[in-house]
């Protein structure tokens, strides 16, 4: 079973500043992407914006019980977000997200062994270290998605 320390290292690698199996991680990957391209479909793959706002959907409604609040957030509203028009709007979201990834490793990090080890608002959704490990793996597999359609973006410029 893996320390709070260590949990919290997987989440710095995957949001803030590792580079892990991807050789990224979700700040750096989005730094330079900008609103037009956050919103850029490429076939029926979600873009850059849907899956940055799912993310930070789950991380911040996580992260609202870690701070001791209610399990608000709802599988089916995970990517129900509005357009973003402009590119102040999408930094925001980018800025939001690295915020959230820092306070939520900063609370993983002050976590106990017993807490890890206690149930997840209810004995139903497992323990706290379950429901960080799931946003870790979650984290990565859309990591995944972005990268791949980042790439296909880089190709489809490159063979305009």
């Amino acid at each position: 079973m893996e320390k709070p320390d260590e949990l919290a290292l997987r989440l710095r690698q995957v949001f803030l500043d590792g580079k892990w199996i991807t050789n990224t991680n979700y700040k750096e990957l989005l730094e330079d992407v900008d609103w037009d391209m956050a919103n850029k479909k490429v076939a029926d793959l979600n873009t850059l914006l849907a899956l940055t706002f799912h993310i930070n959907y789950y991380l911040a409604g996580v992260l609202n019980v870690l701070k001791g609040g209610e399990l608000e957030i709802r599988d089916k509203f995970s990517y129900d977000f509005q357009h973003i028009d402009n590119a102040a709007k999408w930094e925001s979201l980018k800025s939001e997200m690295n915020s959230n990834a820092a306070e939520f490793i900063s609370k993983v990090e002050k976590m106990s062994e017993s807490e890890l080890d206690g149930p997840f608002i209810v004995e139903k959704y497992g323990t706290y270290r379950r429901n960080i490990e799931g946003i870790i793996e979650h984290s990565y597999y859309h990591l995944g998605q972005m990268v791949v359609k980042e790439t296909s973006f880089l190709t489809l410029d490159a063979g305009s």
